[in-house]
């Protein structure tokens, strides 16, 4: 039995942090080694890291997030580790993270968010 009865279920996780394409930066990393070791405290399997540049709104408009549904739509992952909701979409279009979020729920797919203050809530 893994820790929190999860199983080592397949996931994706999606990294959306810097604000400039290339090298990834500090918060780049950060997200990664957040969202790995969540993953391992609780003893879900990576399948893929995704990661898009930090700028566009709309989700639905970034290849990384198109990849994370591609993922979901196939059934290859049971959850999407984020770091926090703004990574999905920024406050300023939370109705955008409400709908992707609803979107994968519907597919079966769980939103799991990777930093601490809200991992810790479940």
């Amino acid at each position: 039995m893994t820790p929190h009865d999860e199983t080592a279920s397949p996931v994706v996780l999606y990294v959306c942090a810097d604000r400039a394409r290339g090298v990834p930066g500090g918060a780049t990393q950060r997200a990664r080694t957040e969202g790995h070791a969540y993953a391992q405290e609780r003893g879900l399997t990576i399948a893929e890291v995704v990661t898009d540049t930090f700028g566009e709104p709309d989700p639905g408009r970034r290849q990384g997030w198109r990849r994370v549904r591609q993922l979901a739509r196939t059934g290859d992952v049971t959850a999407v580790l984020v770091r926090w909701p703004s990574a999905i979409a920024p406050e300023s279009a939370r109705e955008l993270r409400h709908r992707e979020a609803a979107w994968l729920h519907d597919q079966g797919v769980r939103v799991q968010y990777t930093w601490a203050p809200l991992s810790a809530t479940g």
